[in-house]
């Protein structure tokens, strides 16, 4: 897959009508970037803002970042794929995952079983549906009979998934085309890297607070890093990265329902390797860094500082 010189941003922003990202959205390529990946957690869906995007930006990259495999069935989930790939061909890059028990079971009511197997199995029945085949399978977590595409789209799309630790990662690497990752440091990178390997495409989103306000920045970082990081997922994550120490404070006073306390155990250095924050011409290379680490798609999410959002995408430009 081709991923080199790539700067992607996330869309929609906070708190900015869909509807009214048109004007940006047409600018971005001009600005310098190459990419526009979603996200779905109770905001918009991961598929929409994309087929707007399509309309609108036509030279541009899309991903969803990251569409659960859990709260569509498998067939609505390549339905929905082959919908973008018709609309941006051989522009759209399918990020699946197993999203979180709070998203699957607490939001949607559905079980949170196996998810290493579902994410695979799900993986290899998209391989299948995505070049419009029939599929009758029983796999390990679910089972098809006699799906089949009426609009399988040329080419398919490419399929990374969501992957924190090494037995995820390398599922991405032997069944997907690359990997999508969030919440590390440019320093983490050879790590991840070192479980992935070479070739498979790394995407990763990072956080970005443009200003000047350290006390308003790491707030904002503490509250999310408390928020994120105390899911066991993103615990047993950090832990691997060598976090552990660093974080178990935190995680002693969240344990005793003391969110204030677990904000204040967070060390700024914990902080300020995992937000991107200053002026922009050092956020901007702060994001280079990660390139420079080994990632391939850097994935800019606008954190709000108070200022414009859209404004703040047009100064993060990597031109």
């Amino acid at each position: 897959m081709e991923h080199s010189n790539r700067w992607g941003i996330t869309l929609p922003l906070t708190g900015v009508p869909l509807a009214a990202h048109r004007e940006l959205v047409r600018e971005l390529p001009d600005l310098g970037y190459t990419d526009v990946w979603s996200a779905e957690t109770a905001g918009t869906d991961a598929f929409t803002p994309l087929a707007l995007t399509a309309e609108w930006g036509p030279g541009l990259r899309l991903g969803t970042a990251i569409a659960p495999v859990y709260t569509r069935g498998p067939g609505l989930l390549a339905m929905q794929a082959a919908t973008i790939a018709e609309l941006a061909p051989g522009r759209f890059v399918l990020g699946v995952g197993t999203s979180t028990p709070t998203i699957v079971t607490g939001w949607n009511g559905l079980a949170f079983d196996e998810p290493f197997a579902r994410a695979r199995d799900t993986v290899r029945f998209l391989r299948a549906a995505l070049v419009g085949d029939k599929v009758t399978e029983t796999y390990e977590t679910f089972a098809v009979s006699k799906f089949r595409l009426e609009r399988p789209p040329t080419p398919p799309p490419p399929i990374v998934l969501a992957a924190l630790r090494p037995g995820m990662l390398r599922l991405a690497a032997r069944e997907a085309d690359g990997a999508i990752t969030n919440w590390l440091a440019p320093s983490d990178i050879p790590t991840v890297r070192s479980a992935l390997g070479k070739e498979p495409e790394l995407v990763a989103r990072i956080f970005v607070c443009p200003t000047e306000d350290a006390d308003a920045a790491r707030g904002l970082g503490r509250m999310l890093i408390s928020s994120y990081l105390t899911v066991p997922v993103y615990a047993a994550f950090h832990e691997w990265l060598g976090r552990g120490e660093a974080l178990a404070k935190m995680h002693e006073a969240w344990a005793a329902g003391d969110r204030a306390a677990a904000n204040a155990a967070i060390p700024d250095e914990v902080v300020d390797d995992l937000i991107v924050w200053g002026p922009v011409a050092r956020c901007r290379e702060r994001v280079a860094a990660y390139v420079e680490s080994g990632l391939d798609t850097p994935v800019i999410s606008v954190l709000p500082t108070g200022a414009d959002p859209a404004s703040l995408v047009r100064s993060l430009a990597p031109a």
